[in-house]
């Protein structure tokens, strides 16, 4: 696998780590451990990803509040929800990954496992948030 897709799936596999998560209530220790058991080990930067987004889920969800205009974190699908919180997690916490990339691998997974509008309200909500932290970098 190369590195470009690998990183592609293990942003998809915390994603879906994080949505069991909020549709079950299960930890993320147990739900990984599950994943791990049908589908091999956890890298590094999907646990990463992962545990930095179920650690910061509140301050990310007002980011994402924030920047949806007129809509809440809570008010969006769990699956949407977790695509936000890993996208931004990564925007924020990983500096040397490109916003394009990070944007276009959120916008990718929605149009896959979304509904058919939902890549359009990722892809604002996302570069909302982008262009917000460039007007803010020194």
């Amino acid at each position: 696998m190369s590195g470009r897709e690998g990183r592609r799936a293990a942003r998809r596999r915390a994603v879906f780590l994080l949505y069991q998560g909020d549709v079950t209530g299960l930890p993320l220790g147990e739900l990984a451990a599950n994943d791990e058991r049908s589908a091999g080990p956890i890298d590094d930067f999907t646990r990463a990803l992962a545990e930095g987004a179920r650690l910061d889920a509140e301050y990310l969800d007002g980011i994402i509040t924030g920047a949806a205009e007129g809509w809440t974190a809570s008010r969006l699908a769990p699956l949407e929800r977790n695509i936000l919180r890993v996208a931004i997690h990564e925007l924020l916490d990983w500096p040397e990954t490109p916003d394009a990339v990070v944007i276009a691998e959120a916008v990718a997974t929605a149009k896959r496992f979304c509904g058919p509008d939902a890549y359009r309200l990722i892809n604002g909500i996302l570069g909302a948030v982008a262009a917000e932290r460039a007007t803010k970098a020194p």
